[in-house]
């Protein structure tokens, strides 16, 4: 990858070759780049000059150009390649390894995907189609179905042999040992299989004990299996425990990134496939109905505000420092939230063990309570004038804050178990009830001390 400076200096390249036409020369510079680098800078040009600057290297390098597309977001790639007729987009996809032409082409429209699957290879369009079969974000869906095994019948020097005539094998981090009918039965590394003499049996110094992923495992517990085992690879098998392919560590960051922005733009309500580039209408459109939830949420504090009116009238100074108790208990459960949902992602916290960290963050909630209660309630006596005014703030935000602590902690970890996506859910219900407990905590409070309060 390239320094952004780097790209910078590019993509105004780019743009300057493409204006004067200068074909041969814009072509020298992009054949010169990784396709992760031509992603980006892609990724940078308005749609016209993204398709013109892509058709002029399908034509020189069309393996480089493809390998750059499998780089994109689907938001970025899919209207570049709905422009070509399916038999060039077959060719195309033939170009690259089955499961990124998988990736690609699962995000076409479904008549164009059909035909170009029916145009390519046999053999390519049945492993795509293959891949496809499996649902979206599983080990089925991400693998690599090309991977390279050994008959656990053979020596050390039989196996080396044989990978050494296998050419096509793109990259082995490990060698997979499988019995007759494929069950995959054990691991071992390159190092260890050129330490030993070459009439060892592989059965002699395999690793029977591996970690492996099934085809319906979530691709987000194969990226912590990876990262908890520090593997280079992992193999995926099916429910036989036939070896059916592997998903490598450059796939794994993939899948690490896309989960922790999908994760991000949850808690946020704005929908995962949107970027800086999507149209403000197509912006509105996903962002409109999550607000209009947020709508109806705010309501419902109002309302309960709207309970102790008689309070306020009488009061007015706690219309003013009555956000206060709300608004920290929203920052105090985003903290919670965000280190909650982390863990789940992780698989560190599962309701089994949420119990410490419920007890915990309590803890810290009554803590941020207590010491910022104490902290208002000084300004708000000092303010107001009336100590008992800023007794109850420092009261209520106590209250709050070990509420905002309790729900963040345990709606997402219940979502998780009810199959629900908690970095989608969470936020609007903790939002709701942080309101709605501050707003009543606070003027309920209030309303019980009214008399001291004049």
């Amino acid at each position: 990858m390239l320094p952004h400076r780097r790209i910078d200096v590019v993509f105004d390249s780019v743009k300057r070759l493409q204006r004067i036409g200068a074909t041969a020369n814009l072509l020298n510079l992009l054949q010169k780049q990784h396709p992760a680098d031509l992603a980006e800078v892609f990724s940078e040009l308005p749609l016209r000059e993204r398709r013109s600057v892509l058709d002029t290297l399908i034509e020189r390098n069309s393996r480089l150009a493809m390998e750059a597309i499998s780089e994109l977001e689907p938001e970025v790639r899919v209207p570049l390649l709905v422009e070509h007729p399916a038999e060039e987009l077959a060719r195309l996809f033939q170009e690259v390894p089955s499961d990124d032409a998988a990736a690609v082409i699962g995000d076409l429209p479904e008549a164009l995907s059909t035909s170009v699957l029916e145009l390519m290879r046999r053999k390519d369009s049945d492993d795509v189609q293959h891949l496809l079969e499996y649902a979206d974000q599983t080990a089925g869906r991400i693998m690599n179905p090309d991977v390279f095994a050994l008959s656990e019948d053979l020596t050390a020097g039989e196996a080396i042999e044989a990978l050494q005539q296998s050419r096509d094998v793109e990259m082995v981090f490990y060698l997979y040992v499988v019995d007759q009918r494929r069950h995959l039965v054990g691991v071992l590394s390159l190092r260890r299989l050129l330490l030993v003499s070459p009439e060892t049996p592989l059965k002699r110094i395999m690793t029977a004990d591996l970690t492996t992923a099934r085809v319906t495992t979530d691709q987000e517990e194969v990226a912590r299996l990876v990262a908890s085992y520090n593997l280079l690879a992992i193999p995926v098998v099916d429910d036989e425990n036939k070896l059916v392919g592997v998903i490598t560590v450059d796939d794994v960051i993939d899948v690490i990134k896309d989960e922790a922005t999908e994760d991000i733009y949850r808690m946020a309500g704005v929908a995962s496939d949107e970027h800086v580039f999507t149209s403000a209408r197509e912006s509105l459109r996903k962002r409109l109905p999550w607000l209009g939830v947020n709508l109806v949420t705010a309501i419902l504090a109002a309302l309960v505000v709207r309970l102790f009116q008689s309070t306020i009238d009488a009061v007015v100074a706690l219309a003013a420092f009555m956000t206060i108790v709300a608004s920290m208990g929203g920052n105090a459960a985003t903290q919670t939230l965000t280190v909650i949902v982390r863990g789940i992602a992780l698989g560190e916290l599962t309701w089994g063990n949420s119990r410490t960290t419920l007890i915990k963050e309590a803890m810290v909630g009554v803590g941020n309570g207590l010491v910022l209660g104490l902290v208002a309630a000084g300004v708000a006596w000092w303010v107001v004038g009336n100590p008992y005014f800023g007794g109850i703030l420092a009261l209520a935000m106590v209250i709050n804050l070990l509420v905002a602590a309790v729900a963040a902690t345990l709606i997402p970890i219940a979502l998780r178990a009810l199959r629900i996506d908690p970095a989608l859910a969470s936020s609007v219900f903790i939002t709701t009830l942080t309101d709605m407990f501050g707003f009543f905590a606070f003027l309920g409070l209030a309303t019980l001390f009214v008399e001291y309060l004049d």
